[in-house]
């Protein structure tokens, strides 16, 4: 039986984990390779805590592994961490004797490959960027593109890129940023695989989305006579709050009785205060933090969709897991261009509006054209979930695409 070691610098029970990770390992599981899972835990877990996970765990096919991770001082913490990360891997490879060792983005791939350079039993290293995690911290204003902690990234980066035996990317922009040659024959310059898988979601998670439950969630919010637009994420950084709170304000003057639908884990502090500037009442929205489960329930009673992030060279390499999710429930929705493939899909499947400016008139544009989409609404969520299914079902794009690549990698 083949072996795999993923490799993830995140808690369990982080919601990232919980829908982009678990959900994956059990994809790969599916093929007979067994499944490992290292993660780092923030919290000091009881023993019941601890066989709790690991039950939950094997019933998913997965052997679940932890270290403590360490946050401060920052980067002493990280250089720990890795440490700490790649002699666990490594002893653990001793007795597994793995085939794969699979970092999710940077860090857990550098533990991968230092694992692997003092290893008997060699496994083959997937690199599976995520993003351009350097980029990111750039982006965001964070590191300064001279400094050294940027510079150290590039380094372990490009170190990264030389070594790894197979990758994947999220998203096409990625592939033709890092691996142009291998759009024609999925393979690099090199004889490596990549494989581009963009962030998926279970659709069966979205099965009972239907016109009883939208009128039940609608009943519930007291939202059966208004237009509700949604909006699922965080706020600051690369999530624009003030750019979506224009938004919703350029809604408001359209449509007086639009509802705001903000479901965010960010302190509704943030985004509160301007939606209430662009004259909504305690009645016209809903600002709350809800659970992964309950999210189709409440994308269930919206109409509009709404996803701004920052445009930047990082982000071309992003897929936003929301907009997979808003698709699933037939949502169509209006996005910004230059984040990863959003713009290129959302024009060729028909399911929403991309905007390339943050004004006023961008706005009303994409409001007219979305109102025009809802005429023949049946349609337009067919069209939605269609989408969805041709481009982020979990099973039939990121199980079969990650099972392609361990077949690659593996000759099997």
């Amino acid at each position: 039986m083949k072996k795999t070691l993923y490799q993830c610098y995140f808690g369990l029970r982080e919601p990232l984990v919980q829908t982009q990770v678990v959900p994956y390992l059990q994809e790969i599981g599916k093929d007979g390779i067994e499944v490992h899972l290292l993660t780092f835990e923030a919290e000091k877990l009881s023993a019941e805590k601890i066989a709790e996970n690991r039950q939950m765990l094997a019933e998913k096919g997965i052997k679940w592994h932890f270290l403590k991770y360490h946050k401060t001082p920052s980067l002493p913490a990280t250089l720990y961490d890795i440490a700490c990360g790649a002699v666990f891997s490594w002893k653990l490879n001793r007795k597994e004797k793995f085939d794969v060792f699979h970092g999710r983005v940077h860090i857990p791939t550098l533990m991968g490959l230092f694992a692997k350079k003092f290893s008997f039993h060699k496994p083959k290293l997937l690199f599976d960027v995520r993003g351009f995690f350097p980029e990111e911290y750039i982006d965001a204003g964070i590191w300064k593109k001279n400094g050294f902690i940027y510079k150290g990234a590039k380094f372990v980066e490009n170190w990264l890129r030389r070594e790894a035996d197979g990758f994947v990317v999220l998203t096409e922009k990625a592939r033709e940023i890092w691996f142009p040659e291998s759009a024609e024959n999925g393979f690099d310059k090199f004889g490596r695989p990549v494989e581009v898988i963009p962030c998926c979601v279970n659709l069966e998670r979205f099965k009972d989305v239907n016109e009883s439950l939208r009128q039940t969630m609608r009943e519930k919010l007291n939202v059966n006579d208004k237009r509700v637009i949604v909006y699922v994420g965080s706020f600051g950084g690369f999530y624009m709050t003030q750019e979506t709170a224009d938004f919703y304000g350029a809604a408001k003057r359209q449509n007086p009785k639009t509802f705001a639908l903000i479901l965010t884990q960010t302190k509704p502090e943030m985004i509160q205060p301007l939606l209430e500037n662009y004259g909504y009442a305690p009645e016209d929205f809903f600002i709350g933090k809800v659970s992964p489960a309950e999210i189709p329930e409440y994308l269930s009673a919206a109409d509009i969709a709404v996803s701004f992030i920052k445009p930047s060279f990082s982000k071309l390499a992003s897929s936003p897991t929301k907009n997979a999710e808003y698709l699933a429930c037939g949502l169509p929705m209006i996005a910004n261009s230059n984040v990863g493939d959003t713009a290129e899909f959302t024009r060729e499947d028909e399911v929403g509006f991309i905007i390339d400016e943050f004004d006023a008139e961008s706005y009303r544009r994409a409001l007219a054209e979305i109102n025009k989409m809802l005429k023949n609404r049946q349609q337009t969520i067919e069209k939605c979930k269609l989408s969805a299914v041709k481009r982020f079902d979990l099973q039939t794009v990121g199980g079969v695409r990650y099972l392609k690549i361990y077949r690659k990698l593996l000759d099997f």
